[in-house]
């Protein structure tokens, strides 16, 4: 069987899936929230608050991208250059998009789609949207920024959901978005009343968001464990591990009706990868017999790392 190039397309799977999710997530900020004047989450929420406090003189693209930079030369730092390049390629992408985008976007399209529904409905469907484009992006390894770098710090160290972080965090910047002056596309200054009722439907646009990211996530994180069945077991096995580059368990087993001894290989691995593995299998023993199971709490080289909180106890 040829060998998979895994690593080039791998590379470019991972950029598509990131600038996919990328451009959702500006799509939900410039059809959904921009136009409604709704204050959200993270560095986008402070730099759309920036816009509408000067009148758009500023684009949210603008103080989007310089703030994130910062953060992202503190995130090389800990979490690693490999970290760096996708943020910082995601963060370009997304600047480009907050900042431009709003001239290419119609205003006709976004009253139809969001100003006309409503801003709760705006603010549902935007959730939705950004919470997805965020999963997307961070299940490849990159980011959209902010709050999102600082989430993903915290996590390394403690087992503190991304959502949750971002949750907390984004209750701080919208809460602060009272203390500024707001102003619409027409230029007319947004009252004090209208103001509070923006924050509650920021409250609510981070939950829907967190919600979202966290399911996303979760979903991207399962692991599944493969039971397989095979005379060939020894050419699967060798597959798996020289070209998959995934461990394999031999089970010593027996058959019961048949009486023979056999060979049961088992697998554990991410559920996004089935398909790579079951393509492998039928290549070498289409005749071979296969369980498939989703498992929860994989932890070891490969999947997720066992972390610790609190002070270690000194001996």
């Amino acid at each position: 069987m040829p060998t998979i190039n895994r690593t080039f397309w791998t590379g470019v799977k991972e950029y598509v899936i990131i600038t996919l999710g990328i451009l959702l997530y500006v799509t939900g900020w410039l059809v959904f929230l921009l136009p409604n004047n709704l204050v959200g989450g993270g560095i986008t929420g402070v730099s759309s608050i920036i816009q509408y406090g000067t009148h758009g003189l500023i684009k949210a693209g603008y103080s989007y991208f310089i703030i994130n930079i910062v953060l992202v030369i503190i995130a090389i730092f800990i979490l690693g250059r490999s970290f760096g390049s996708k943020s910082v390629y995601a963060i370009i992408v997304a600047s480009i998009g907050l900042s431009f985008g709003q001239d290419i976007v119609p205003q006709e399209f976004c009253r139809m789609m969001a100003v006309d529904n409503g801003k709760l409905m705006s603010t549902i469907m935007g959730g939705l949207i950004v919470g997805v484009g965020i999963g997307m992006s961070i299940s490849q390894g990159g980011s959209s920024g902010g709050t999102d770098i600082i989430a993903l710090i915290v996590n390394k160290y403690r087992n503190i959901s991304p959502g949750r972080m971002i949750l907390w965090m984004d209750a701080v910047i919208i809460l602060s978005s009272l203390a500024v002056p707001s102003f619409t596309r027409d230029g007319n200054l947004v009252p004090f009343t209208e103001k509070i009722t923006t924050v509650v439907y920021g409250f609510i646009l981070v939950a829907v968001t967190s919600t979202t990211l966290d399911l996303y996530l979760a979903g991207s994180k399962q692991s599944v464990q493969l039971f397989i069945l095979s005379k060939k077991y020894d050419q699967i096995a060798d597959a798996i591990t020289k070209e998959l580059h995934r461990g394999v368990t031999v089970l010593d087993g027996k058959g019961w009706f048949t009486k023979e001894e056999t060979q049961v290989l088992m697998v554990i691995t991410r559920k996004s990868n089935l398909n790579l593995y079951l393509q492998y299998v039928k290549t070498i023993d289409p005749d071979a017999f296969l369980s498939v199971s989703y498992v929860t709490g994989v932890y070891g080289r490969g999947f997720d790392a066992i972390k610790m909180s609190g002070k270690k106890n000194k001996v």
